[in-house]
């Protein structure tokens, strides 16, 4: 005899979550994504007690013990005549586990260290940047008139500029001096920089579609039925648009989050995002240009990171689509 509890009917939300844990594929890019969150905050622990290495201090002149003989970080390379220095390879230890860069500077601590900062800035970009769209699209969609054209304008403009070409100009400027905000002062180094503008250039994207939802729930007749009653606008946007459109932007979310590490990896391979001494997946792309020959794995190492989290991401925004799908049908 079943339970009174199990006989109740669940909840759309309950049948969302349900839906995503048998999604499988869904599931598994989830694991990937806490596997290689968890590895990157734990980038201390292993650069401090396990690898025993600095991953921010040069250390061209520096030797490791590996089975009992001392090993120079940087080696002779090996062409014919010997010219020249390469950093040492994958030692298979806890030391130098992926090898060296340039800068004799363990390639396994400084990927950990560099992922901390590229997963923070895609993650905190895409919060802000959807917070912005939902507002600007919510406030277009709803009121109409002169304020929608005027916001729609605005997006088309800056949907205009090619994103990357609109976030290099941004960086430049931004980059090459001080950002003054009252008591405040954001230096070239500050992640807050590379978190704004990749969140703005990548409003007019997630903006255009909670527009056209909000353009929709305006005809419904709970919004209708809202405003004969006198209810005021400010009051309908947040507890009857807003609810309405939480499936879009769960959904836009990990999208948004591809998007913005992407972009954060481009600007910092052009030395225009995270600067020095900070890494990230993008700065460590750069440091192993020129090694692509002698050493590709410091190149291959982050580009790889960067392929299995956007991957992840888009398989996860899938999941969520299809599992709020039947959410929005229940609705």
């Amino acid at each position: 005899m079943s339970s009174p509890s199990s006989s109740l009917p669940s909840g759309p939300w309950q049948q969302a979550v349900r839906a995503f844990g048998r999604n499988r594929s869904a599931m598994g890019a989830l694991g990937v994504l806490a596997f290689i969150t968890c590895a990157c905050l734990l980038a201390p622990l292993y650069a401090h007690d396990v690898a025993h290495s600095d991953p921010f201090a040069s250390n061209v002149a520096g030797s490791i013990v590996l089975d009992g003989q001392e090993v120079d970080i940087m080696q002779p390379n090996d062409n014919p005549l010997h010219l020249g220095l390469s950093p040492i390879g994958p030692t298979g230890h806890a030391a130098y586990l992926l090898g060296a860069d340039s800068q004799g500077r363990d390639l396994a601590a400084r990927l950990l260290y560099g992922g901390r900062n590229s997963l923070l800035i895609a993650a905190c970009a895409a919060v802000l940047c959807l917070v912005a769209a939902t507002l600007a699209g919510i406030v277009a969609g709803f009121c109409g008139g002169v304020i929608d054209t005027v916001l729609s304008r605005i997006m088309d403009i800056m949907w205009a500029v090619p994103v990357y070409l609109f976030a290099i100009s941004l960086s430049i400027v931004m980059v090459s001096q001080k950002i003054h905000l009252g008591p405040f002062t954001l230096g070239a180094d500050s992640l807050l920089i590379p978190i704004f503008i990749i969140a703005l250039v990548y409003v007019p994207y997630a903006a255009r579609p909670i527009r056209g939802r909000v353009l929709a729930l305006r005809q419904a007749e709970f919004v209708t039925a809202a405003r004969s009653l006198g209810v005021p606008g400010w009051r309908i946007m947040l507890l009857d648009i807003m609810p309405n459109i939480s499936t879009t932007l769960a959904t836009l979310g990990p999208l948004l989050m591809a998007l913005a590490l992407l972009a954060e990896s481009a600007l910092s391979f052009l030395s225009l995002g995270v600067q020095a001494p900070q890494a990230s997946w993008g700065t460590i792309i750069q440091d192993g240009e020129g090694l692509i020959y002698t050493r590709p794995l410091v190149a291959v190492a982050p580009g790889l990171a960067i392929v299995a989290v956007v991957l992840a991401l888009n398989i996860v925004a899938d999941g969520l689509r299809d599992a709020l799908d039947g959410r929005e049908g229940a609705r």
